[in-house]
């Protein structure tokens, strides 16, 4: 389902590195996100909610854009 939040996201195996390109143009990276974890926000019906819920209270980020 397309997003309201979220218009892409990305995963580096090599780092662990999660980055989420929002819709507004921002771009965030997520650090240390275990694969099993990108791959559940792939797949959730919601992302932002996922994204809120599951990836914000729990990784350190870093604002790219």
């Amino acid at each position: 389902m397309p997003s309201s939040v979220v218009a892409a996201i990305r995963y580096d195996t090599n780092t662990a590195t999660l980055r989420v390109i929002y819709v507004s143009g921002s771009v965030y990276d997520y650090k240390n996100v275990p694969e099993k974890v990108y791959k559940e926000m792939k797949e959730a019906f919601s992302k932002g909610e996922f994204l809120n819920k599951q990836i914000k209270p729990n990784y350190k980020f870093e604002k790219i854009k």
